[in-house]
């Protein structure tokens, strides 16, 4: 494809390729809580197991994930906000 085409595509639908950058943000935030939900249920086996004393690196990490996730969803969602006024 030529440059101008993409130009000219991007200049004929604004709208969609704004949503399809919040669709690519909404993809590794989602990824991100469920990787957290994943740590944090590992974390309460093995508590519950009795295997050892959790970390504080166990704890912060379920925490981190869940900052950068639902920042990436909101920052998705302030796009396609932001797509419906353009």
């Amino acid at each position: 494809m030529s440059l101008q085409v993409l130009w000219s595509f991007l200049a004929a639908h604004p709208t969609k390729i704004i949503n399809l950058l919040a669709l690519l943000l909404t993809c590794p935030g989602g990824l991100l809580l469920q990787s957290a939900r994943r740590r944090e249920a590992n974390t309460r086996e093995r508590l519950a197991a009795d295997e050892g004393v959790v970390d504080m690196m166990d704890q912060r990490v379920p925490r981190y994930y869940y900052i950068l996730g639902f920042s990436c969803l909101a920052m998705a969602l302030l796009l396609s906000w932001f797509s419906t006024w353009v």
